[in-house]
């Protein structure tokens, strides 16, 4: 068994699950904050040199565990590993988020798809995936 307990909590514009943009080609460009608890402010030591964070996320609002549903883009059911649902047998979302500006404990980050009061249980930076003239690596460049 595993116990964890959020770092912080997102604070977006969606307050319902049908806000948030989904399904193929949708554009996540909402712009939100990560409020930091203060006990885990030093965690964020050198994060502002990184362009795109990975932001690991509880689905607080999750019905029950399916294993099989039909996501929104298709007409098939799919294994809930095959899809991005909420209903999963450890309701975790990951997001990768633009870091716009951090004042304090709190990072201001865009492309947010999460709903507000959303529980944080992890920040890592992203590293992959981001075109090179786009990417910054922060403290690893040094």
């Amino acid at each position: 068994m595993y116990s964890m307990r959020p770092v912080g909590f997102v604070r977006t514009p969606f307050n319902e699950t049908s806000q948030i943009p989904k399904g193929r080609g949708a554009k996540h460009e909402a712009e939100g904050f990560i409020e930091i608890e203060p006990e885990f402010e030093q965690g964020l030591l050198d994060i502002e040199g990184f362009s795109h964070l990975y932001v690991v996320w509880v689905f607080h609002e999750a019905g029950e565990c399916e294993l099989v549903g039909t996501p929104p883009t298709d007409d098939r059911p799919h294994g809930v590993f095959a899809t991005r649902s909420p209903r999963r047998p450890n309701p975790l979302g990951l997001t990768v988020v633009r870091l716009l500006a951090r004042e304090g404990r709190v990072l201001r980050v865009g492309g947010v798809d999460m709903l507000d009061g959303t529980p944080v249980l992890d920040i890592k930076p992203y590293l992959s995936n981001v075109p090179e003239g786009e990417l910054r690596r922060g403290w690893m460049t040094q």
